[in-house]
């Protein structure tokens, strides 16, 4: 690939990243390994949940003929014939007059229909509250006395029915879900170890320049801080991809490549930033442009003028034995997190095997002091935050894009379209959603 003397849309480039791009191939993963990657199956549930109907309260199991009326002046007099824990043993049957104490989480027993909260009793003449009841385990045996039910109850009563989650050969998960924790909850509960995902994306984030420097570090005349590895693989990492930040290359090709090379071992996709303008410096672009037919590192990128503002020079291209994917994004600062959302978050997506690649967009009205002003031919992409509530969308910062602190407190990106030079207050726009 070479320097493409022609300009490109935003749409164009985009797509030109996502036919190169391909989901990763799915593995099969352990649950706690799984968190944040995409199913490639459909999983029915095997077993219904709850397995088997039980006490959603610490209680007694009883017979609903038994305490009907049952009031405080004339409660119902029950005969406690057993304990029933979380995870006993054999249960013991509530016949007629009887009663069976019982926990949170316990099996119903025999006989029993429903089950009334020890607060709606005395607590048993035979052993007392719930607080006294046997552990999970101990056998029922020697459980003796009565109770005295204040309240009557009907069928059903705190009692969680099997299958009233999830029925056996239920869709539990469909394909395409990414896997959060309730998923992950899920999946363990109907007993699955395994799952079969494509993985989280491998992201290398580099970021060039010899006047960058760390932060933590003292700043001599002429330097900076490296804001950009850190937003952009925090960006990564919110997309969903496992990412890896490579401290400042300084603008030496030679050191850059050596870098790069290292990488792609650990990279499923590699993200630099900075030196991809017309600068005398603009170490990316010399480090990874061919010359004549010779290829770079097993490929080459393709250097590119966009028709946007910020964010005009990109680059893309694949490298490696793997041809691994390279997207190059400009140096400053705001230029590199908004041609990370609009190109690298799709590439991450995809590789993830996401349906929906793009951040939402929404239409909402502009509310600001004055016009916006923007380049002929360009798409321009200014920082805002959004009012769902009220449907409008106000300009956060200036146009600049050096500035940090705006990016910070804004939520979204106001669109300014390549046909429109100007927009007032009051027109409605696309919004395209960061949070």
């Amino acid at each position: 690939m070479s320097e493409s003397s022609a300009i490109w849309s935003v749409d164009d480039h985009l797509a030109d990243i996502l036919a190169a791009v391909r989901p990763l191939e799915p593995i099969e993963l352990h649950l706690m390994d799984a968190q944040g990657c995409v199913l490639v199956e459909d999983i029915t549930v095997p077993v219904a949940l709850p397995p088997f109907d039980n006490s959603s309260m610490d209680g007694y199991a009883v017979r609903v003929a038994d305490i009907q009326g049952a009031s405080e002046e004339f409660p119902a007099v029950l005969t406690v014939v057993g304990d029933v824990a979380a995870g006993g043993g054999a249960l013991p049957a509530v016949g007629p007059g009887e009663t069976a104490r019982i926990m949170t989480g316990a099996p119903l027993p025999p006989g029993a229909e429903a089950v009334v909260p020890v607060e709606w009793t005395d607590g048993g003449s035979g052993g007392g509250a719930a607080t006294g009841m046997r552990p999970a385990g101990q056998s029922p045996e020697g459980a003796s006395g009565e109770v005295r039910v204040h309240r009557a109850a009907e069928a059903g009563a705190f009692i969680r029915a099997r299958g009233s989650d999830v029925r056996a050969g239920d869709l539990a998960l469909a394909r395409g879900t990414v896997l959060g924790p309730p998923q992950i909850g899920l999946l363990a509960a109907i007993g699955r170890a395994t799952v079969r995902v494509r993985p989280r994306p491998r992201v290398v984030v580099l970021s060039t320049g010899s006047e960058l420097v760390q932060p933590g570090e003292s700043l001599a005349e002429g330097q900076i801080y490296d804001s950009n590895s850190y937003a952009l693989a925090a960006a990564a990492r919110d997309a969903g991809a496992l990412a890896y930040r490579v401290g400042a290359v300084t603008d030496d090709a030679d050191t850059l490549r050596g870098t790069i090379e290292d990488q792609l071992i650990r990279a499923d996709l590699l993200v630099t930033t900075g030196g991809v303008s017309v600068g005398a410096y603009d170490v990316v672009k010399e480090a990874l442009t061919p010359v004549g037919d010779e290829e770079v590192l097993g490929g080459g990128v393709d250097f590119r003028t966009l028709a946007m503002q910020p964010g005009k020079p990109q680059g893309f291209g694949t490298i490696g034995p793997d041809h691994t994917p390279l997207l190059a994004l400009p140096g400053n600062p705001v230029s590199s997190y908004v041609s990370f959302e609009l190109f690298v978050r799709p590439a991450i997506r995809t590789l993830m095997g996401v349906e929906d690649v793009r951040r939402p967009t929404v239409r909402a009205v502009l509310k600001s002091d004055g016009a916006l002003r923007s380049p002929a031919g360009r798409r321009q992409f200014l920082r805002g935050t959004h009012d769902r509530a009220a449907g409008t969308v106000t300009p956060v910062g200036g146009a600049g894009s050096h500035l940090v602190a705006a990016l910070a407190h804004a939520d979204s990106l106001i669109v300014v379209p390549e046909g429109e030079t100007s927009l007032e207050p009051g027109d409605e726009v696309d919004v395209v959603l960061l949070g």
